[in-house]
């Protein structure tokens, strides 16, 4: 009874009279009602797609602008390919002008000497490349220098006069008469009793082929070496026999050798006449 009563009575105390059937215009009213809000729902996002359409066309309207600007036709001048062809042009005259600029006192633009006449000469001398060089490793840089001169000379083939100040100190007081300087850096070069310079100054007229102009002319040097001193320029003194020292006989006393260096050494007959 108390489940009938409760079943028969709604919220608030109020009665709800069913009897077992249903409302069909409630039901039909309910089943409108979700129809139409779904209905709504689908125009509404139609609605949106529609009118998000114009506005992705309009924005790519404005994209289009912009790269139609951007990739407007660009002159030759500024071409890639004008500037790859263009660069190696530059990059020749920069490196043509700083080998100007870097060899400028050695050979002009029209190809002519730029060597100084320099007024410094070595009498005898016309007929040979004179070196003047250290064979001393005490400072490796004026080592390396000495025998890099040294072989290319050598390599020309031509007369040559090696003078070796450490086996013969007259060759370095020669070479402070000659310069006039008492502080001579080595080697010096002197072309056809003409002065030259150091080793920086050969090497770059090896480097311009001017050095090859310079020797021209000059006679050739034997292909083997000197059979008495290997091309050393020197061999011992053959009166004290290196020792420096001779006996003289009328006053009984040992004397110092005329012939020879401080080192016991002459130049050598056959290659150093």
């Amino acid at each position: 009874m108390a489940d009938g009563k409760n079943q028969g009575m709604g919220y608030g105390g109020k009665k709800i009279q069913n009897n077992g059937k249903s409302n069909p215009s409630s039901v039909f009213n309910r089943s409108m009602t979700i129809n139409s809000s779904s209905a709504a729902a689908a125009g509404k996002t139609g609605r949106s797609i529609i009118s998000m359409v114009p506005r992705r066309s309009s924005a790519m309207g404005k994209v289009k602008k912009l790269c139609s600007i951007f990739e407007s036709p660009k002159s030759p001048s500024s071409t890639p390919n004008s500037q790859s062809l263009a660069s190696p042009t530059s990059t020749k005259h920069n490196k043509g002008s700083s080998t100007v600029s870097d060899s400028s006192h050695v050979v002009s633009k029209s190809g002519y000497s730029l060597v100084p006449d320099s007024p410094l000469r070595l009498p005898g001398t016309e007929d040979r490349v004179v070196i003047y060089f250290t064979s001393l490793r005490g400072i490796r840089r004026t080592f390396q220098d000495c025998h890099s001169v040294r072989m290319i000379f050598r390599g020309f083939r031509v007369n040559l006069d090696e003078r070796d100040i450490s086996m013969d100190v007259a060759y370095k007081k020669e070479l402070q008469k000659v310069l006039g300087e008492n502080n001579v850096s080595l080697p010096q070069v002197f072309v056809k009793g003409k002065y030259i310079g150091g080793a920086d100054l050969i090497k770059q007229l090896l480097e311009v082929g001017e050095l090859g102009r310079l020797v021209k002319g000059l006679p050739l040097r034997p292909p083997k070496p000197c059979e008495a001193c290997d091309d050393m320029r020197f061999v011992p003194c053959m009166k004290c026999d290196g020792s420096r020292k001779v006996f003289d006989e009328d006053e009984e006393v040992p004397k110092r050798c005329p012939e020879c260096n401080e080192n016991g050494l002459v130049r050598c007959p056959l290659c150093c006449s």
